[in-house]
C-alpha cells in the first residue's frame, strides 16, 4: 500500500514548535535591502507564526496532525 509523502518544499521552509505552532521566516527580507527601512528589516527578524487556516493547510500538506491550540503550554501553578 502506498504511503503519504510530506511536501518536501514545505518541510524546508517551516518549523513546528513544541506547542504545535507553525513557525516560518517572512518573505522579502533576504536581499535588495538597501531601499527598505530599518524598522521593516527588524520586523523581518521576528518569528512569524501561521494562522489557524494556514495550520490546517500545512497539516494536509505534511500528512500530520498539528494541534490548533493557541494557548501557551507553560501554565504556571502556584505551590503555596
Amino acid at each position: 500500500m502506498p504511503k503519504n509523502k510530506p511536501n518536501k518544499g514545505l518541510l524546508k521552509r517551516i518549523r513546528l514548535t513544541k506547542s504545535g505552532k507553525v513557525k516560518f521566516t517572512r518573505a522579502f527580507g533576504r536581499h535588495k535591502r538597501s531601499h527598505k527601512s530599518g524598522t521593516l528589516l527588524r520586523s523581518y527578524r521576528r518569528p512569524a507564526f501561521a494562522h489557524s487556516a494556514d495550520r490546517r493547510r500545512v497539516s494536509a500538506l505534511l500528512h500530520t496532525r498539528i494541534s490548533s491550540t493557541d494557548k501557551a503550554s507553560s501554565e504556571k501553578t502556584s505551590t503555596d
